[in-house]
This record gives structure tokens, sequence and C-alpha cells, in this order.
């Protein structure tokens, strides 16, 4: 699937600290990643609820950014903040830990190497206290 955010990311020059990026295969491997994960959060009867209402178009666009933006690519994050999007779902630590576990077998499906998997989700993790329902 060719998105038009995801093509201008590829055309953009890689960061110095890129690797991560480079690691997870670029703008296309976030892709892959990322569309699979979509699929998967609907598929798991325990986040599927959480993104029932979500566009999946719009999640993809900006899960690619926020993961290209994270890992060192050469992408920006625009979207809304995570409080802002997260704040009516009533998310707690079992529904966020079962997100984490989906994109951790999105990235594995892929081929992610380990140690940037996990340079990806400690970027993320700190995250929980935006998406958490306290």
């Amino acid at each position: 699937m060719a998105i038009a955010g995801v093509l201008l990311m590829a055309a953009a020059p890689a960061h110095a600290d890129d690797a991560v990026y480079r690691a997870f295969g670029g703008a296309d491997g976030i892709q892959r990643v990322v569309n699979d994960f979509v699929a998967d959060v609907h598929a798991d009867p325990r986040t599927r609820p959480y993104f029932a209402k979500a566009s999946d178009k719009r999640l993809r666009i900006m899960l690619a950014k926020q993961f290209c933006s994270v890992t060192g690519g050469p992408c920006v994050y625009d979207g809304s903040s995570m409080k802002a999007v997260h704040s009516n779902l009533k998310i707690d630590r079992a529904a966020f830990n079962a997100v984490v576990e989906v994109l951790q077998g999105a990235m594995e499906k892929h081929g992610v190497p380990f140690r940037a998997q996990n340079q990806l989700l400690a970027k993320l993790a700190p995250m929980y206290r935006d998406i958490e329902t306290r």
C-alpha cells in the first residue's frame, strides 16, 4: 500500500543517529510492522475494543510517523498528544501491556532485531502515563 506520508519519509535524508530506524528497515519496514500491528490489534480480543472507533488509515499513517521519529528516522510526529488521543478510552495496565505484546508480535514477524525492538519499546514505555486512565 502506498501512502503519501510514507513516500515522503523515504525521500527524506537519514539522520546521524538512525541505527534503530535502519534496523527496522527504514520507512518500508516500519510501515510493514505498523500495518500488521493495526490488523492484529483488531483481531486480538484484549485490544479490539480500544481500536474499534479508530480510523485505520489515520492510525497507520500516524503510527508510522511516530515510530519513524522515535527510532531516529527523518519523520516528525505531528499528531495529537497521547493524553488527548486516549483520554476517553479507559485503558488500564492490562490493556496497555496487551497492546505492547501485539506490537512485539508484529516486530518479530518482520524480523526486527531484538535490540531494536527493545529500543523502540523503551522510547514508547513512558507514554503509559498519558495513555492509561487513572
